[in-house]
């Protein structure tokens, strides 16, 4: 009698696992066995842990199952400060053909990005920064005709960024910062597109007018090697309200208009920008800073309302607008930096108090500084620049 117990209490138990094993597709559960031999802890971590496949694999940290298929991966624990995963991430990944969210915690993941993602028709999310992903990006991602989010960023990856990239119809986030990138920024056509992040690469090339979408809110390509103009291009893209280009090699001229878009944060510092700068308005951008370039000119009076103001190492000549020197004094400016121009006078008196939070620096122009401020170490120790450069 308790044998025959024995026996189907061995079947029943035999029928749960069964069961357990058929909630999930056979072929998703094979991939996330070869996923999950490939992936370690890193020392600290145990994320892994729970990936026994004895049990249910919808169970397992990170796995989301809907029905009997696999369509969310989140590897590693999201907690700031986890150590995350290392290893590689297995070609077995394009069996899991529901996933539409792939996303892997900073870690020390190496090796190439597997082509095989490619073949994930669904994926809307892919998120795989902050780890030591190389090798090029796969032409092959642009069949990705429903992703929305790309980002690769904080990563060892080479090669150029593939035009089929730009071609992706729902794109709205593009994060490709902090790699070894190369060549020139591919147009994209997305009309959803509001991110692109390309910054601390090494691309190259020029922006034609029309190779970015007027969707764009935050465009971040500083330390690279653009070239060429981009007044055309910016005059497009009046729904910025990030803008850094900062660090690149750009000509020509800035455009006024550029100043009234919904802009936050304007970096276009160390680039060779020329020519004069007019606002078309009164500019409410809290931070603008257009230095080292070779802007020239008066300086308009229109950037007197911008709080943190950075026109230093330029060509500007000229007086400096009273309206600048009305707004210092009331500590509506915070940072106004105007040396090492060609500025021949500032009406303030030599014995005004610039507020303690107000920063002002004047000097190598060609005038004497009426005032006595404490400038950056960078701008170094002559206060005035010599006659001779001051001629004409």
């Amino acid at each position: 009698m308790h044998v025959v117990s024995y026996a189907l209490f061995l079947v029943a138990l035999f029928q749960c696992r069964f069961l357990a094993f058929a909630i999930l597709d056979p072929i998703d559960f094979l991939a996330l066995q070869s996923i999950r031999k490939s992936l370690h802890d890193l020392p600290g971590s145990n994320f892994l842990a729970s990936w026994d496949f004895t049990s249910d694999p919808c169970n397992f940290a990170g796995v989301y199952c809907a029905s009997d298929k696999v369509v969310a991966l989140n590897l590693g624990d999201p907690r700031a400060g986890s150590p995350g995963l290392t290893g590689r991430i297995d070609s077995a990944i394009g069996k899991l053909s529901a996933l539409a969210e792939l996303s892997i915690v900073p870690g020390r993941i190496y090796g190439s990005l597997p082509e095989s993602i490619s073949q994930l028709k669904g994926l809307r999310f892919l998120a795989i920064s902050r780890n030591f992903i190389s090798g090029n990006i796969p032409v092959t991602l642009g069949r990705l005709r429903r992703l929305k989010t790309l980002d690769l960023s904080y990563n060892q990856l080479t090669g150029g960024i593939p035009r089929s990239i730009g071609t992706m119809p729902e794109l709205t986030n593009v994060i490709l910062c902090h790699n070894h990138l190369s060549g020139s920024v591919p147009p994209f056509l997305s009309h959803v597109l509001t991110r692109l992040d390309l910054k601390h690469n090494a691309l190259s090339g020029s922006l034609a007018p029309y190779s970015l979408p007027p969707s764009l809110q935050s465009l971040s390509l500083s330390w690279n090697r653009l070239t060429g103009p981009v007044d055309k291009l910016l005059s497009r893209l009046n729904h910025l309200n990030y803008l850094d280009l900062s660090l690149n090699q750009f000509t020509g001229p800035i455009p006024g208009r550029l100043f009234s878009f919904p802009i936050t944060n304007l970096q276009l510092e160390r680039n060779s920008f020329s020519g004069p700068v007019q606002p078309t308005e009164q500019v409410t951008i809290p931070t603008v800073d257009l230095s080292h370039n070779r802007l020239s000119g008066h300086i308009s009076p229109m950037f007197s309302t911008v709080q943190n103001l950075y026109l230093n190492n330029n060509y500007f000549t000229g007086q400096v607008p009273a309206s600048f020197v009305d707004r210092l004094l009331s500590a509506s400016i915070r940072i106004l930096y105007l040396q090492h121009n060609y500025l021949t006078g500032i009406e303030i008196s030599p014995t005004a108090e610039i507020p303690l939070r107000s920063s002002l620096c004047l000097q190598y122009n060609c005038m004497v500084p009426p005032v006595q401020t404490a400038c950056p170490l960078k701008a170094g120790k002559m206060k005035t620049r010599p006659t001779s450069q001051c001629k004409g």
